[in-house]
């Protein structure tokens, strides 16, 4: 974080801020800040509280200038614009509590899965690394795992071939019943033979 500058118009001119634009209401909600920025200091947890408040103020003020304000980055100014009060203060009691890891929120899911989709051979440290480029959190491995079992993700990293899937659902094949034996034909003796069957007359 940047030093605050001793006076109100120094602190504004460099955030590139032009004073003489401001509206009444902007100047009275700036000057405010400035007191709390010159009373509470530009440590962390009071820069934190002091860009959620102006982030969510409706004060007009596009979020680089705030960020260039309160001597944040742009893409952290972002970030935070898309906490709710509860988040931002769970973000500071992890800091506080030295935890370095963020949490995967459900609207995650979608940009995770077309990620493995495009991705097939994707390891688990590059699905971290692109958790932390696309929403800057850096999540840990158990985290990933867990996500990505309660979502179903799981089966979209280790897909099952659609042959061993099938075979794994048919039902059993019964086995092939054995060919009976052919039977041998004898001969069957006829009935009478060429020889008369009763006396010849005297």
């Amino acid at each position: 974080m940047t030093a605050t500058p001793d006076g109100f118009s120094a602190w504004l001119v460099d955030a590139q801020i032009p004073e003489q634009r401001l509206t009444p209401q902007q100047r009275s909600v700036l000057l405010s800040a400035f007191a709390f920025r010159q009373s509470q200091g530009d440590d962390y947890y009071s820069t934190r509280l002091l860009s959620h408040f102006l982030l969510h103020c409706d004060l007009g003020l596009k979020v680089a200038r705030i960020a260039r304000l309160l001597g944040v980055s742009r893409p952290t100014a972002s970030r935070q614009q898309a906490f709710s009060s509860k988040e931002a203060v769970q973000q500071a009691r992890h800091r506080m509590d030295g935890r370095p890891y963020g949490k995967l929120l459900p609207r995650y899911a979608g940009p995770i899965a077309g990620f493995l989709l495009t991705h097939p051979e994707a390891t688990r440290a590059d699905l971290i690394d692109f958790i932390d480029a696309t929403f800057g959190v850096r999540v840990s491995r158990i985290a990933v795992y867990k996500f990505l079992k309660k979502y179903g993700l799981d089966r979209v990293t280790d897909p099952t071939p659609p042959a061993t899937a099938e075979a794994a659902t048919a039902p059993p094949r019964p086995p092939e019943a054995a060919p009976l034996p052919t039977p041998t034909l004898r001969p069957v003796p006829p009935f009478c033979s060429d020889a008369r069957s009763t006396p010849a007359s005297s």
